[in-house]
């Protein structure tokens, strides 16, 4: 019979070594050849590159993640710092119109979970990639000059929100699984961006944010704004 305490051991290993994204594979596997070659040559640069393979398998992660799922709750798409929180226009190719939204951005460094996932439940009304620079995704002027991937989601009861995948300094690659027209639940998944980035939330009209700048969001389960709720802005400080 399996004893409380072997349970439990077996539950902390499973919280360690949780499933890699199918997109990390690839560089896992370059990095553990490189980590080989090195140690051929000179055993301690075998060392440095066991190091960073390991941190590649930790960078691709993808944990489960238990989500909030009452209606009007809108979680977040991103692991990360929710770094700003302003009004203003959203990008035209996501078609949500010329009047200022709320916009949460959450920026994520190496260290973060990079898989996104879906805020809200609905249908995928819009998808429109970007070319652009590679600026720190850090500063605010990334949302409109970075490469960026646009999605439109609309809800059954026809709220229109924006998500925004953003590649910053480092990323280089923004996946997305989505197609037009796709049907998504709250908290599924739908994409990665490689190695640093930001992901940019326009919330629907009116929707009034549950987090604060300096917060840190858990993608698929912290709670960004509630359209059931007529609850004021929040305000924080740093203690």
């Amino acid at each position: 019979m399996t004893s409380s305490r072997d349970n439990h051991l077996l539950e902390t290993i499973k919280s360690v070594l949780v499933p890699v994204h199918p997109a990390g594979w690839t560089f896992i596997a370059i990095f553990a050849i490189v980590s080989t070659v090195l140690t051929l040559i000179w055993h301690p640069l075998g060392w440095i590159g066991l190091f960073v393979t390991l941190w590649c398998v930790y960078f691709f992660r993808d944990p489960d993640r238990i989500t909030p799922l009452r209606e009007g709750l809108i979680v977040s798409p991103a692991d990360g710092i929710v770094q700003r929180i302003v009004k203003c226009a959203p990008p035209g190719e996501l078609d949500l119109g010329l009047a200022e939204r709320t916009r949460i951005s959450i920026f994520l460094n190496v260290f973060d979970v990079h898989v996104n996932r879906i805020p809200i439940e609905g249908s995928i009304s819009k998808i429109h990639y970007h070319s652009g620079a590679f600026f720190n995704a850090a500063l605010d002027k990334a949302s409109e000059e970075n490469e960026r991937n646009s999605i439109k989601i609309t809800t059954p009861e026809g709220l229109t929100l924006g998500v925004v995948q953003i590649a910053g300094l480092v990323a280089r690659r923004i996946l997305c699984d989505l197609k037009e027209g796709q049907s998504v639940k709250t908290g599924e998944r739908f994409g990665i961006i490689r190695f640093g980035s930001r992901v940019d939330v326009y919330l629907p009209a009116d929707a009034t944010p549950m987090v604060i700048e300096g917060q840190r969001a858990i993608g698929g389960e912290t709670v960004l704004a509630d359209m059931k709720s007529g609850e004021t802005q929040r305000l924080g400080t740093k203690h």
